[in-house]
């Protein structure tokens, strides 16, 4: 009984510990904020090259991108959209066929 007490007095005070207010600070900008932003543009003559490891590479710093992701012929990825990714896809002869970031 004394533990039901003693949980039911804490708690509420609990609640309140993460609180702070809103503001201009570091904390309340958005988490893409801080990752690297991928850009498609300079990485486009890459298109019709091979898909292989070194090239995956090479987009990948060109890009600005941390995430490489590669897309295999006739198959589905998610449509979540990340800044800091870029997407390589390729067709049944291993040729980059298109490049784009998100």
């Amino acid at each position: 009984m004394r533990i039901l007490i003693l949980a039911a007095s804490v708690l509420p005070l609990a609640a309140c510990a993460g609180y702070s207010e809103p503001g201009d600070t570091a904390a309340n900008a958005s988490p893409d904020a801080a990752l690297a932003q991928c850009d498609p543009a300079p990485v486009q003559y890459h298109i019709g090259h091979d898909a292989t490891e070194g090239m995956g590479a090479a987009i990948l710093k060109e890009s600005g991108a941390e995430v490489l992701r590669w897309g295999p012929p006739n198959s589905a990825w998610t449509m979540d959209y990340r800044v800091n990714r870029v997407n390589v896809r390729y067709d049944e002869a291993m040729k980059i066929v298109e490049i784009t970031c998100g």
